[in-house]
């Protein structure tokens, strides 16, 4: 049997956790995060398996876990937090869990869209602060939201923007037979497109995908919203546009570095709404993400 440590729960996983994990499951040690990468090594002496919520394993790290066999990923994007060449070369099998959470991330996502649309967090902080500027916001009905990734969750953001009155187009890096929305190809997409909403994955194909030459070609003012993984964004690229207004407004649940660096651009723009990678959490999402992980920890 494997022996198991959840490495960086937090109060909020917890107190779910602590619903799922039952005496008939295998043993997990729980340690309460955040660690740091240089003290990942002698945290998990003894263990063979990890679950991982969002401690980074660069490869310095992964070399020195030298009893390490399995990395068990909270969610989807594991290249994020975990140097993936780095653990195959070291022989650590990386398990990730998809599809636990689809329609809350997608239900996140359309709350970013929202947000944007009528500058939200933006009239929220100003009020807060003593101010008052009612601003004039999109509205959304008759619009049109690119699904740029049709795979669970951007189904379901297709399912819900149709539902408020959005037109939606969609484009995936393979093709959907079966979509049920229309499917056009990335540059009619950022054409077309008022809102573009971000549903991949994160690889070596994905990384950078929407560079400076494709926001160019979006609309002047369209709002981007990212629920997917901030390596898919050409950062810089998309500061600059941020500034110069072509891109009218980013809203992103996902930062390169988590938690944000206090020097972090985004930071210091008007025309962003941030949320602190949240989209996944839910009671309903983490029981069934928690669950999997458990069984994932106990087949090794």
């Amino acid at each position: 049997m494997p022996k198991t440590l959840f490495i960086d729960s937090t109060p909020d996983i917890d107190s779910v956790w602590k619903r799922v994990h039952g005496p008939s499951d295998i043993p997990v040690t729980v340690n309460m995060g955040p660690v740091t990468a240089d003290a990942i090594p002698k945290l998990i002496e003894g263990y063979d398996t990890v679950i991982n919520d969002a401690s980074y394993f660069n490869e310095e790290t992964l070399k020195r876990c030298t009893g390490l066999k399995h990395i068990v990923f909270l969610g989807t994007g594991a290249a994020s937090f975990v140097d993936l060449a780095a653990a195959a070369k070291h022989g650590i099998k990386v398990s990730t869990i998809s599809g636990y959470g689809d329609t809350t991330v997608a239900e996140h996502g359309m709350g970013l869209v929202f947000a944007a649309a009528r500058h939200i967090g933006t009239m929220h902080a100003l009020v807060r602060n003593g101010g008052w500027r009612p601003m004039q916001g999109m509205e959304l009905r008759g619009k049109t939201i690119g699904i740029v990734g049709l795979g669970g969750i951007g189904r379901e953001m297709a399912r819900m923007a149709s539902g408020i009155g959005l037109k939606v187009v969609a484009w995936n890096r393979s093709p959907r037979p079966d979509a049920k929305v229309p499917m056009v190809d990335i540059d009619e997409l950022l054409k077309q497109s008022d809102i573009i909403s971000l549903h991949l994955g994160l690889n070596d194909q994905t990384r950078g995908f929407l560079d400076r030459a494709k926001l160019q070609k979006a609309k002047r003012g369209v709002i981007v919203v990212n629920t997917a993984r901030a390596g898919v964004v050409d950062e810089p690229a998309l500061i600059d546009l941020l500034k110069a207004g072509h891109v009218g407004h980013y809203a992103t649940d996902v930062f390169a570095k988590e938690p944000v660096d206090p020097n972090e651009p985004l930071l210091k723009l008007d025309n962003v709404t941030l949320t602190a990678h949240a989209g996944y959490n839910t009671p309903e999402a983490a029981m069934t993400m928690y669950r999997r992980a458990i069984d994932l920890a106990k087949a090794g």
